[in-house]
């Protein structure tokens, strides 16, 4: 099991102390996160107007939406990843089915050949017959 992790951030101007299982790089990543919609409110009109309270539910609102559109994202790559492992899929059925009959067809093809050359000895032998049959 990994350590657990004690890393301090700082988040709208204010260090904070936290603790986790993840990595200090990830942690300062997700203050990192937190500071740039902070900020981002900071620049919308009545921003600071509003009250704590409505500035934490809006930061709230906002990252709940954030997480449920990358979800959205991950659940649609994760279909297309499916449908192009059932392409794939296919396409390897489709490529060993055609090696099969590639190497039928190589069967087919010395058995033909082989078959030829025999009726070319008989063919040889009956004109020989026919010639000597004829003197």
């Amino acid at each position: 099991m990994s350590s657990r992790n004690k890393t301090q951030v700082i988040i709208a101007g204010k260090i904070y102390t936290l603790c986790g299982y993840e990595s200090e790089e990830y942690l300062q990543r997700v203050a990192t996160y937190l500071n740039s919609r902070i900020a981002e409110f900071k620049n919308l009109e009545g921003y600071h107007r509003m009250s704590s309270d409505l500035k934490g539910i809006m930061l709230d609102l906002n990252i709940a939406d954030d997480y449920f559109k990358m979800k959205k994202k991950v659940e649609e790559l994760e279909q297309e990843l499916s449908q192009k492992d059932r392409e794939l899929y296919d396409l390897k059925h489709e490529l060993i089915t055609a090696q099969i009959r590639i190497e039928n067809s190589g069967k087919d093809t010395a058995a033909l050949e082989e078959k030829n050359a025999q009726l070319q000895k008989e063919n040889i032998q009956l004109e020989t017959q026919l010639r000597n049959h004829k003197r």
